[in-house]
């Protein structure tokens, strides 16, 4: 086999990359080595700024296979018929730490994933959780404020993370889930995925339904308590990275099973809480599961940096058949999330082989910026409508119409009668048996008991008080204790 030769980046041969250039033998190195120029001034650049939120990451492809006929509900291609498989690419990934934290850590899970459709890419941006601590956009740069380091300390401080939730009653449901047992997943292969928030779907006859995504492992659930997870930590910080792609090297292919709940959109307005509330599940007994299909995770990447750092998700990739929701929060990430990556990779991240359709054709008048690769022909003109046979519109609409009525202004979300922040999370609380109880109370109480200020421990108290008596007054006993001790 003829030997491979060392070129620079512009395609010329290398003739030394083990001494730099010099004036004489010892020598100072020469400005003119352009070789070991380059090579210093890439190795600087080859580094983008990490995501604000969700930059600890582990991705993996595989492909989404539809068991069930669900045309009766979307007319989305990729989900048109049982057996079709969609090509998919799915980024796992902690929250609130950066790029170097540990995997095995108490935090809620992202869940994004991207199916390469004939219609084009469409995104679903979750989390391993089916609620979130917020429902309105707005909050989202305090609440991760509150939860990454201090500007002062430069570590996480209790005192700004339970501050924060004190003055946001609507977060006890996601606290409730994050300090209980699921809080820590033992691996990315044994945790459920979700949507989290409300979408739209449209079928063929123009009839909107209001849907929400659960994704079931197959590997079944396993969690850590604190003290493995800690034990996990120091062997291993980047466990669940090494755990998905030694699986997938082994053949052992994860997978899981995707339901739907779907709420016909007439119900929505009458309904008894807010469907569009991220901080709230659907009841299965009003909106049972229906199966749909199955994503098994079959091929790792070969180049983290290029594939699962510079994926970039964005929830507002819809293709026909489906749409967004009102629900405020995912209102917000249509555009936070595709702002971010023009910001992080550039307005032509698209472009980039991880981001780009399979099947689909692009076409559109885009042109220039940074790392631009399609800028078309001289035949091809930059600007619509054109007399030169350029790309037009389809004037069919992707999803069906949301109406909309009353004044602008900042509105609080129409009360319905079960709005209030409290009862799920209650809820939650009842269905937990007494040593899931028993160990969802330790970890809130560790947490609080770190707080430096009386007020807003009583805040949070009462917030617990108020989801359940007996909640409540568990996690009020506990922290006494610990300040006790």
């Amino acid at each position: 086999m003829a030997k491979r030769v060392l070129t620079t980046e512009s395609g010329a041969p290398v003739a030394d990359n083990q001494n730099s250039a010099t004036a004489g033998v010892g020598g100072p190195i020469l400005l003119q080595d352009q070789h070991l120029l380059e090579k210093l001034a890439r190795f600087n650049r080859e580094r983008i700024p990490e995501r604000v939120v969700h930059a600890r990451g582990s991705g993996a492809y595989g492909y989404f296979e539809v068991t069930d006929d669900v045309t009766g509900f979307t007319r989305a291609d990729f989900l048109s018929e049982v057996g079709k498989r969609t090509e998919t690419f799915i980024r796992f990934s902690t929250v609130a730490d950066s790029l170097g934290g540990a995997d095995a850590v108490r935090d809620p899970r992202g869940f994004a994933l991207k199916f390469y459709t004939d219609e084009g890419n469409y995104d679903l941006v979750g989390n391993n959780t089916p609620v979130f601590f917020i429902k309105d956009p707005i909050k989202f740069p305090d609440f991760i404020h509150s939860q990454k380091r201090d500007p002062f300390t430069g570590k996480q401080e209790p005192d700004n993370v339970w501050d924060f939730w004190a003055h946001a009653p609507e977060a006890t449901h996601q606290i409730t889930w994050l300090m209980g047992d699921r809080g820590i997943p033992a691996s990315y292969r044994h945790m459920n995925g979700y949507g989290s928030h409300t979408y739209q779907w449209t079928n063929a006859a123009g009839e909107a339904f209001f849907v929400k995504y659960h994704f079931k492992t197959n590997q079944g659930v396993r969690s850590l308590s604190a003290d493995q997870a800690s034990e996990l930590v120091g062997k291993d910080a980047n466990s669940h990275q090494t755990d998905l792609l030694q699986a997938i090297e082994r053949g052992v292919n994860p997978s899981w099973t995707l339901h739907v709940q779907v709420m016909p959109a007439a119900d929505a307005a009458d309904y008894r809480f807010n469907p569009f509330d991220l901080t709230k599940v659907w009841p299965h007994s009003d909106y049972p599961l229906q199966r749909v299909g199955r994503l098994v995770l079959d091929r790792n990447p070969d180049n983290v940096f290029a594939e699962v750092e510079q994926a970039a998700f964005s929830p507002n990739n819809f293709v026909p058949g489906i749409g967004p929701s009102p629900d405020k929060m995912l209102q917000g990430r249509l555009f936070a999330y595709a702002d971010a990556h023009r910001y992080r990779l550039g307005v032509n991240h698209t472009h980039l082989p991880v981001n780009a359709p399979r099947t689909a054709v692009v076409d559109n008048y885009g042109r220039d910026g940074v790392h631009a690769t399609r800028n078309g022909s001289r035949h091809d003109k930059n600007y619509e409508p054109n007399s030169y046979a350029g790309p037009a519109q389809t004037d069919a609409a992707l999803a069906a119409p949301l109406a909309i009525h009353g004044w602008t202004g900042t509105h609080e979300a129409p009360a319905h009668t079960k709005d209030d922040d409290f009862f799920q999370a209650g809820e939650l609380f009842r269905l937990m048996s007494e040593d899931e109880k028993g160990r969802l109370v330790a970890n809130i109480a560790g947490g609080l008991s770190q707080v430096t200020r009386d007020d807003v421990i009583e805040k949070n108290l009462a917030h617990f008080h108020a989801a359940d008596a007996d909640y409540g007054k568990r996690v009020e006993e506990a922290v006494r204790a610990l300040h006790e001790d």
